[in-house]
């Protein structure tokens, strides 16, 4: 082993020494040069060290024709290095952008794959994470754009890890000439059109003409942004620990904020301790669209404002903030006659009811609000619904889908809401479990 190969691959093994317990190594394998070099790495290391199970995954997005013969030279690559492949079949969604949608579909299937304590292994390098910054850095992005591609990061239940961060483009290509090794040559990586392509063969040769040191100095740019955004996390995390509070709605199960400790805060780090919290939920929005949590946060009186993003929306009600996204923003359609209060009965859309105690006598109906409910309670005769609701807080988002419950034309209980959710004296109450997944949280 020449000395470039034995100090690659030195390097690589020191880079993933802090994951020798996971039980599976997973490279992302396009088939090009670069996947191609970190597989065989470590189909190679794998022979002299205890290593975890190795495996590959190829992802077939079917966008062009001369793909369709790409799985088969995979699987012919780890066949020859003995490492299992996995091949996997995507439909990319049509959108503005080509790039995005094709890595939306090729994420989705890694985060399916990647199970717990594994590790997913992409390619990307120096060269990448320069092209990153550049991109971004034209695309107005922020410190945490511009600290480009994490080395690793949560993916599904495991981790993703970027392994050759500090490796070149050159490093690769020496070691793949040295190796004999051979790889895809996708015709897409030469089209001028993708934004990044044309980074790559039109602007950074004629930067590194000029600054032969040009990728080395970004990807140093990009580390320090990195751990400049590290800092920002944790004011983030001391500014949302005061607006974390619990509150009575919890059993909502949704992600929620005080306001008050939040407005407090400075503009900007309201900005910073909201683009963390949001980071887990949606897409962020970019600087034009932040007026929106102005008109959220400075909206008074009974104005109810949302701030709608890209995978969700915030609400403001309570003096709190709720994140709703998933079945939360569709209308529940109706329920009807309720056949056996005696067993849980499943809400569509809308999550489950069941009913605690000593059953009521029927028939009994599950109904949602349409406006004018009256309810009849002990010791203070006929209440509006309406009025009842805003004595308890209820927050406005919630009315629509708060199962009701009649026999006949009297309603009995509203759900989850103490002194409303059915008889004492009887020794019944309606119990609501609202909806407990696609909830828009990733």
């Amino acid at each position: 082993m020449s000395l470039p190969t034995r100090d690659l691959s030195t390097r690589l093994l020191l880079n993933l020494a802090p994951w020798r317990n996971a039980t599976t190594w997973r490279v992302a394998f396009s088939g090009g040069l670069d996947s191609t070099v970190l597989l065989h790495l470590l189909a190679h290391l794998a022979k002299t060290q205890s290593l975890p199970a190795l495996s590959a995954i190829y992802v077939h997005h079917g966008l062009q024709a001369a793909a369709d013969a790409w799985p088969q030279h995979c699987q012919s690559v780890c066949g020859a290095l003995g490492v299992p492949l996995q091949v996997v079949h995507v439909q990319v969604q049509p959108g503005a952008s080509l790039e995005r949608a094709a890595r939306d579909a090729r994420y989705g299937a890694f985060v399916e794959a990647t199970q717990a304590n594994e590790l997913l292994l992409t390619a990307q390098h120096r060269d990448d994470q320069a092209e990153t910054l550049l991109f971004r850095l034209l695309r107005g992005a922020g410190v945490r754009g511009l600290s480009g591609m994490p080395r690793e990061r949560v993916l599904g239940r495991g981790h993703l890890l970027r392994p050759l961060l500090d490796v070149t483009r050159a490093e690769l290509e020496a070691y793949a000439a040295e190796h004999r090794l051979s790889w895809i040559e996708d015709p897409s990586n030469q089209d001028r059109q993708f934004s990044r392509n044309y980074l790559r063969h039109q602007v950074f040769p004629v930067l590194t003409e000029r600054w032969p040191q040009a990728t080395a100095t970004m990807a140093r740019t990009a580390a320090h942004l990195s751990e400049a955004q590290g800092l920002l996390d944790e004011l983030a995390h001391i500014d949302l620990a005061s607006a974390n509070t619990a509150n009575e709605f919890d059993w909502l199960g949704l992600p929620s904020l005080e306001l008050a400790p939040l407005v407090r805060l400075s503009a900007a780090r309201q900005r910073n301790a909201l683009s963390h919290w949001l980071a887990a939920l949606t897409r962020l929005p970019d600087s034009d669209h932040w007026s929106g949590w102005d008109d959220l946060r400075d909206a008074t009186g009974d104005a109810r404002p949302v701030w709608r993003l890209a995978e969700g929306e915030l609400h403001r009600a309570g003096g709190r903030i709720w994140w709703l996204s998933g079945r939360w923003l569709r209308v529940p359609p109706p329920v009807g006659l309720w056949t056996d209060p005696s067993t849980t009965l499943v809400l569509p859309e809308n999550g489950e009811l069941t009913i605690t105690g000593q059953i009521p006598a029927g028939p009994l109906q599950i109904r949602y609000r349409e406006g004018g409910e009256v309810m009849n309670l002990p010791e203070r005769g006929h209440r509006d619904l309406k009025r009842l609701l805003n004595e308890r807080g209820v927050p406005g988002f919630v009315r629509g889908r708060l199962p009701l419950l009649y026999r006949d034309a009297q309603l009995l209980a509203v759900a989850n809401l103490r002194g409303l959710d059915g008889n004492e004296q009887e020794g019944w109450h309606l119990q609501w479990d609202p909806l407990s997944e696609d909830q828009g949280l990733s």
